[in-house]
């Protein structure tokens, strides 16, 4: 069930928009739809990095926490 909801969320984050609203209206009035994509894609690309860095220290912490309580079990 976890992997079919990390996969949910990985293909539904390719349809979401990241724009906050006065970044929208001011795209938006300008009607430059390649420019409204790019600011779009190079918000989604700055918003996967602080997720990455959660992903990797909770692993490690996880790990971490794994092999202490395999330590005190022996």
């Amino acid at each position: 069930m976890k992997h079919f909801l990390l996969f949910l969320m990985l293909i539904g984050s390719y349809f979401l928009e990241a724009q906050c609203a006065m970044c929208r209206a001011t795209l938006e009035s300008e009607g430059n739809k390649d420019l409204a994509e790019g600011v779009n894609n190079g918000i989604q690309y700055l918003m996967v990095f602080p997720y990455l860095i959660l992903i990797f220290l909770g692993f490690f912490v996880y790990r971490l926490v794994k092999k202490s309580n395999a330590l005190t079990e022996e």
